[in-house]
């Protein structure tokens, strides 16, 4: 019916092409034009349907629009079938109509009657705006305006309409086919029945129309927003629902639990199959196998990456199907380009052609665009949810990982899993697609250049061929620089994490030097390698610049050489020019790929290292069965810190009926806290049954305490319940405290309890247990940090027989014994094994250990009936409270911000209610005398903030930064860098002009003149940019990296100096974002991103003077081009800077939250609260995300629009330039740093003498302090001196001022008034190191950090191994050291954790006695440690330090009744300062205290 001649008739060239009139033949019109709609919508159709059944979004009313299209889309139908009825209708008038006329509406009729279907059954799947139905629309009108121009044509050239009926339904059709283009622009109402969305800001992405969609228009709100005010948080929208943690990581977690799974069955089939064959073969011994699946383990691993790919690989693929598409649309513009040169050549060519041509490549580069740009969001979406995923997996594994494997990574290096190794997954999904798609690019550039020169292509082949294994090298090379790097960037993480953890300790000992060699030392190393990297990618650089020009050249040469007759002519050279220049991108990125994916791939193994770590097994404690009566059961049970290591409990039998108190009893590191955690389930149990009946509540020796208010840290998610409260607050000895705190039970406390004492830590950690309401009660000691007339009271009110526990099971590790008669049952442990069990009065009968350490300690029974104590007011130290003096690190401007304004405002409401005295409110707030407790407002809400929320600058980036950055990289070298792109640029367009000059040249009897001098030129001025271009990414490189040491150094620096205020305000993790993130953005961001803008600017540069030259005209379209992309960009900067910034404050408290989480595992897994902190996990990435994901968006917006008003090469560039300039930002705003300095280390002309303090006076003359500007004073007009020698007791109640005092020794607190003389030198001006290295603390929590046992007593090497090995006999350390087969080389872990905290205050012990300067402050130093071996410490003070003069800050008060002098402090001032026993005969508050304790 239609065969070949059709076609050849319906493409007449005379009438469509060799014209000026052009048109298409009436056959084509009514078949290929009218049919490819249809086949369009037929082709989609099965892949819709699919996708529609799986989109579930509630259906949609019936609307007035649906209606009205699905009403037209009938209409359509009718039409189009008039047409088959009309054509049946001729055929009875026996005119026998063309079959097309038969084929073409029947096949019409049918594609609208399914369009109409469509608009129905999106309107029940809830779409709200059909992509497929407006492409259909707009190809339809596209497909019948050749058409509509024929008819008319036609029918004025023949002055008549011949088919009238035709004529009209054709135009009937038209005009209801623009119509529903239009109506389908317009969006449907939000589906019914969808989820109630209850946002209050949602994302208008998931509602926006599809044209909405594909230009990203959606995003404008937020850009004019970003524009008209600097963004803020509440600005942002809310996450899609399936960008959110909850759903992605669910998405990971199955996928890699299936993962698990799959290698467990594997491990377990292979682990049948070779035990059942070592049993037959080696006789029962069924352990034999046991070595075999220890090696297999180690081999097969479940696979992450199969796991990502399950999870995330099918949305991937629709953005690889979107690139596809581009790929093959960039090869259209170079052959429009060569039909375009030639229209230029062939004089005699209709006009409309150039116009036709233009408009294509116009067409075609919006198309290339908008695909493009939708391939971006899909990768970037994908790497948004993979670092989501992977930050919430790790975050859910840490909370279970065992404590050996706790071992192998510590915080540091998790973070650095969380920030640095899932960013850099992040960043590969970007380029993933090239792994495919430069291929192909690469076959199909070659196809097209073959066809233009050629063989000679061939050439240039072979040099590209070659360049493979360069850049290859260079890649592996690059790679293994990075893992070494990474190793580095680790460390130095760590050791950070530790110095900020103990800044405190380092300070008092002064310590800074030391500990700053130390990472100045891994700097170094990081540094030595980035060197090295920089010079791979000045290489990798050179190549990239080199590359396509080589190329060309090598072609070029080869193509005019191998015949005379060759011509190259401007067609020629400049579309295999644009060829070579598609082919540059594929070829260069190659290698970058494997690259990225080689170190995606070291990323990939760590993480899944990470997540094969072995978890703690929930079912080692058995909580279903126990034998009747009893709550606890421990039978024969033996447990280890981790499966290697030497059991620390052996044997351990134990039996706690329901209800009773029981008292665990021993040494220092015998296994008492080991007790505790294997009742947990936190040790590896090596064999034997632990049985728990009922919820548990653990306090663990050393408090854990979170960054929330204190409310928040006692109900610990609990629902409120007042009544309740208030009773655990009054057992806990807390009433007293919360009236002295700032905000009462509001304020908020700071990173690790940070602005409470050591005892409220310990009391916040018992409510919060007693709040519980468990049936079991696990107390680590919980006594040792308070009072001992708090601890009675405690004792009596909360765990004693008639306590708030008394019904429950408790279970108290305790070094005190006046308690101990009260028990039910005392169990003693010996080097972790139970040695006896039974009654106080049992254990005194069997005259064993107990009883003889019982005779020697026991206070004498005839102490008088004790008269219930009543707790006084205890005040404790307004500490630390708000507006610490410096601003956060991001901020380099003085606190003058919104935030700041506002909550001086609310400061000022309460203080006026409080009664403040009505003085100067400035920045820094005054608090007045507080008046007497009844008069404070009940509500105390939006008490203190003490933690200030990170700030982040607003605006445009200051140029200081920029200049900060320049001066670091050094002025010069900037100079010079930007004088050799110019000089490069110059070369690259003398390159280009010389070949355009060479193509003019005319041809003589078919050839060139001159080729080799021609030739010759070209190569010289090519290589010329080439060698230019490698000289100037050296200089930027080296550059680059002096910056990134000296901005390091001066940071590093700068924290070292900040006064320790600074460190209990800010948390950790934010500092370490500093370090981590914003240093390896200064490091490996920066660099390159500058590189980038360089080369960007002096292109465009570049292409605007060449286009000017050559075209003049085009002059005139620069200045309204530039006007609107100055316009879009403005908009763009503006908001996207903001974002970027809000994007790195928000990141901070993920891993803030994180290393609390890590710190806190026991407690949180005890309360069983695991659930609620992975929601605040997940919060908080989401919050993070929030920005990253507008900012994603507003990257494509920019993009499409820029392109857009260049829609060709010259803006292309600008974008570079603008992402170059916003990259600038983010590293360099989180470096300006404030400079917080602190006073100088060392002060050369006031330096003391060698051998001060000779004697060891220390007196204190009118001396004040407060801990910050505009707090009450924590000390008032202190007068006392102590002379040379003299033994001093200090003693008072919580925050009496204890601790400050000895703060002030060390100048941690500077004197508000008044002055501390040391043997007759004022402190304060001597210079800080003189003064810390001569005097010696022993600090109430003992700091250790990872390194080995040597470094911790000594780090800067100064003594000999004797004189450590004696420090350590004396401080009782000897027997374990020397029991370590490391010796002085014992590693200690990160914080001191494989010592117990009694070990860890003996070693600190030990740096005293290293240290033996003439004065010695004690700060409760042995809080922690037995009583027998406080005997043996408290023995060698009293002979080592003989001399000295000693300050002991003390709890137990039997330390200090033989010291010179008791020295009585209450509320900041001295109360009563004599010798003990005038004190107790004077009865006085020492007296009453003694008293307590059972010593008067």
């Amino acid at each position: 019916m239609l065969n070949i001649n059709l076609w050849i008739w319906s493409l007449d060239s005379n009438i469509t092409v060799q014209t000026d009139n052009p048109d298409l033949t009436p056959c084509f019109q009514n078949t290929v034009l009218a049919w490819m709609p249809s086949i369009y919508l037929w082709t989609a159709f099965p892949f819709y349907i699919l996708y529609l059944k799986h989109y579930k979004r509630g259906y949609i009313v019936l609307s007035v629009l649906s209606r009205f299209k699905t009403f037209l889309g009938v209409l359509l139908w009718c039409v189009c079938w008039a047409d088959l009825f009309y054509s049946f209708h001729e055929l009875l008038q026996s005119r026998t109509p063309h079959p097309v006329h038969f084929v073409t509406p029947l096949i019409l009729g049918i594609t609208m009657l399914l369009a109409a279907i469509l608009i129905q059954y999106e309107r029940l799947r809830g779409v709200q705006s059909s992509g497929i139905l407006i492409v259909f629309w707009f190809l339809s009108i596209l497909c019948a305006l050749g058409p509509f121009r024929s008819k008319i044509m036609t029918a004025t050239t023949q002055g008549q309409v011949k088919d009238r009926f035709r004529f009209v339904t054709f135009y009937i059709y038209f005009v209801l086919i623009i119509i529903e283009l239009i109506l389908s622009c317009f969006k449907e109402r939000p589906p019914f029945f969808s989820p109630v969305n209850t946002d209050p800001n949602p994302c208008p992405e998931s509602n926006s129309g599809f044209l909405s969609r594909l230009t990203f228009w959606w995003f404008t709100s937020m850009a004019i927003l970003g524009y008209k005010k600097p963004l803020e948080e509440k600005d942002l929208w809310s996450l899609n629902e399936e960008d959110t943690s909850k759903v992605v990581v669910g998405q990971l977690q199955k996928e890699w639990d299936k993962q698990q799974e799959e290698c467990n069955q594997k491990e377990a089939r292979a682990y049948m199959n070779k035990s059942s064959h070592v049993l037959n073969h080696v006789g029962d011994d069924p352990n034999e196998a046991e070595p075999w699946i220890d090696n297999k383990k180690q081999h097969k691993q479940p696979s992450f990456l199969k796991a990502l790919l399950w999870a995330f690989g099918p949305y991937f693929l629709i953005g690889s199907f979107y690139k596809l598409i581009q790929d093959l649309l960039a090869f259209v513009n170079p052959q429009l380009l060569s039909v375009l040169i030639a229209f230029i050549k062939n004089k005699d060519a209709p006009s409309w052609w150039g116009f036709f041509i233009a408009t294509l490549m116009f067409i075609c580069a919006m198309l290339q665009t908008l695909i493009l740009h939708q391939h971006f969001q899909y990768c970037f979406v994908t790497g948004m949810r993979l670092r989501t995923s992977i930050t919430g997996l790790i975050y859910r594994k840490s909370l279970v990982i065992t404590n050996s494997a706790k071992r192998t990574s510590t915080v540091g290096e998790i973070v650095n899993l969380m920030s640095v190794d899932a960013q850099r997954f992040m960043d590969l999904t970007t380029f993933l697609n090239l792994l495919w798609s430069a291929p192909v690019q690469i076959i199909l550039a070659f196809y097209f250049l073959w066809q233009t020169l050629g063989p000679s292509v061939l050439a240039g082949v072979a040099v590209m061929i070659l360049l493979i294994p360069f850049n290859a090298a260079i890649a592996i090379k690059t790679r293994a620089f990075q893992v070494e790097q990474m190793q580095h960037k680790d460390s130095r993480i760590k050791l950070m994490n530790e110095i900020l953890s103990g800044i405190k300790v380092l300070k008092l000992y002064a310590w800074e030097l030391s500990f700053n060699e130390k990472v100045l030392e891994i700097r170094k190393n990081e540094l030595r390698i980035l060197k090295k990297a920089a010079y791979l990618n000045a290489l990798s650089t050179f190549a990239w610049v080199s590359a396509p020009f080589l190329v060309a050249l090598t072609t070029f040469a080869v193509y005019v050489s191998v015949d005379e007759n060759n011509v190259l002519d401007a067609q020629k050279a400049f579309v295999s020019l644009s060829l070579f220049n598609i082919l540059r991108f594929p070829l260069n990125m190659l290698p970058q790929v494997i690259s990225s994916i080689a170190q995606a791939s070291v990323s990939l193994k760590r993480i899944q290292q990470f997540l094969c770590h072995d978890e703690l097994d929930p079912n080692c404690v058995e909580t279903k069965k126990i034998t009747p009566g009893y709550a606890i059961t421990v039978t024969n049970g033996t447990f280890s810190w981790a499966k290697e290591l030497e059991p620390a409990l052996k044997n351990v039998n134990l039996l706690v009926p329901s209800g009773s108190l029981i008292a665990v009893v021993g040494h220092v590191g015998c296994g008492k806290s080991s007790l505790v955690s294997a009742v947990l389930g936190e040790m590896e149990k090596l064999e034997g049954e632990v049985a728990v009946k009922g919820s548990v509540a653990y306090v663990p020796q050393q408090a854990w305490i979170q960054n929330a208010t204190l409310k928040d840290n006692i109900l610990f998610g609990q629902p409120s319940n007042e009544h309740k409260y208030q009773n655990v607050l009054e057992a806990c000895a807390l009433k007293t405290d919360l009236q002295v705190l700032p905000g009462g039970d509001q304020t908020e406390i700071g990173e690790k309890g940070i602005n409470l004492s050591g005892g409220q830590r310990q009391r916040v950690s018992l409510a919060r247990s007693v709040f519980s309401d468990a049936d079991v009660y696990l107390l680590d000691d919980p006594l040792s940090a308070v009072d001992s007339h708090v601890a009675k009271h405690i004792f009596d009110k909360v765990i004693g027989p008639e306590g708030a526990l008394k019904e429950k099971t408790r279970i108290l590790v305790t070094h005190g014994i006046s308690f101990l008669p009260q028990v039910d049952h005392i169990v003693v442990l010996i080097d972790g094994r139970v040695s006896e069990t039974g009654s106080y009065q049992e254990l005194l009968k069997q005259n064993g250990a107990f009883a003889e350490f019982l005779r020697n300690y026991a206070p004498d029974e005839d102490t008088e009936e004790d008269e219930p104590t009543m707790l006084e007011e205890e005040e404790v130290l307004l500490a630390e409270d708000t507006l610490s003096n410096h601003t956060d690190l991001t901020d380099n401007e003085p606190v003058t911000n919104e935030v700041r304004k506002q909550f001086l405002r609310q400061i000022s409401v309460i203080s006026s209610e409080v009664g403040e005295c009505p003085s100067k409110m400035s920045t820094r707030r005054r608090v007045c005398e507080i008046k007497p407790v009844e008069t404070l407002p009940t509500k105390k809400k939006d008490a203190k903030k003490l933690i200030e929320a990170e700030t982040s600058e607003t605006g445009t980036v200051k140029l200081t930064v920029f200049w900060q950055y320049m001066k670091a990289i050094s002025p010069i070298a900037c100079v010079i860098i930007c004088f050799l792109y110019c000089c490069q640029n110059a070369a690259a367009i003398g390159a280009n002009v010389w070949l355009s000059d060479w193509t003019n040249e005319p041809v003589i009897n078919g050839t060139q003149h001159n080729t080799s001098m021609r030739l010759g030129v070209y190569a010289a001025l090519g290589l010329l940019q080439g060698v230019l271009v490698l000289i100037s990414s050296f200089t930027l490189a080296m550059g680059g990296i002096s910056a990134a040491q000296k901005l390091h150094a001066a940071l590093l620096e700068n924290k070292f100096h900040t006064p320790q205020s600074f460190f209990d305000t800010t948390p950790t993790g934010r500092i370490i974002n500093r370090f981590s993130k914003d240093i390896y953005v200064i490091d490996e961001v920066l660099p390159p991103t500058i590189l980038m803008f360089l080369q960007t600017f002096f292109t465009s540069l570049q292409t605007m003077i060449v286009i000017v030259t050559s075209t003049p005209l085009f002059a005139v379209v620069i200045i309204p081009l530039a006007i609107l992309y100055f316009f879009v960009q403005r908009f763009y900067v503006a908001t996207s800077r903001q974002l970027k910034r809000l994007e790195s404050v928000s990141r901070s408290p993920i891993y803030s939250h994180f290393s609390e989480t890590v710190s806190g595992t026991s407690v949180i897994r005890a309360y069983g609260r695991e659930k609620s902190f992975i929601n605040i996990s997940d919060i908080k990435v989401d919050e993070n995300q929030k920005s990253y994901y507008p900012g994603i968006v507003s990257n494509r917006w920019l993009g499409i629009r820029v392109e857009f008003v260049g829609s060709c090469v010259v803006f292309f560039a600008a974008l570079f330039a603008v992402l170059g300039k916003n990259s600038l930002n983010a590293g360099l705003v989180g470096l300006s740093v404030s400079y917080a300095l602190q006073a100088p280390w060392i002060i050369e002309d006031r330096r003391p003498p060698e051998d001060w303090p000779a004697k060891g006076e220390v007196e204190f003359v009118n001396y004040s302090v407060r801990y910050r500007k505009g707090l009450d004073l924590v000390l008032t007009d202190l007068n006392l001196r102590v002379n040379g020698g003299e033994k001093i007791g200090i003693v008072g109640r919580t925050g009496a001022g204890k601790s400050s005092m000895t703060l002030c020794l060390f100048r941690i607190l500077e004197a508000a008034k008044g002055d501390i003389k040391i043997d007759g030198v004022r402190i304060s001006e001597i210079g800080l190191h003189d003064l810390r290295s001569k005097l010696t603390i022993i600090p109430q929590d003992p700091v250790l950090f990872s390194g080995t046992l040597r470094m911790n007593l000594d780090p800067f090497n100064s003594y000999s191994d004797e004189e450590i090995w004696t420090a350590l006999e004396l401080s009782h350390l000897k027997r374990f050291v020397n029991s370590q087969p490391a010796m002085l080389d014992y590693e200690c872990s990160e914080g001191g954790e494989n010592l117990s905290v009694g070990q860890r205050q003996l070693v600190c012990l030990a740096r005293a006695l290293l240290r033996k300067t003439r004065i010695l402050v004690l700060d409760e130093a042995t809080a922690a440690i037995d009583l027998e071996t406080d005997d043996l410490i408290q023995m060698t003070i009293r002979t080592q330090f003989e001399d000295c003069t000693v300050l002991t800050i003390a709890h137990r008060l039997n330390t200090i009744m033989d010291y010179t002098r008791v020295l009585v402090l209450d509320k900041g001032t001295i109360a009563e300062f004599d010798t003990p026993t005038r004190l107790i005969a004077s009865r006085s508050i020492f007296y009453s205290m003694a008293k307590d304790a059972g010593l008067a």
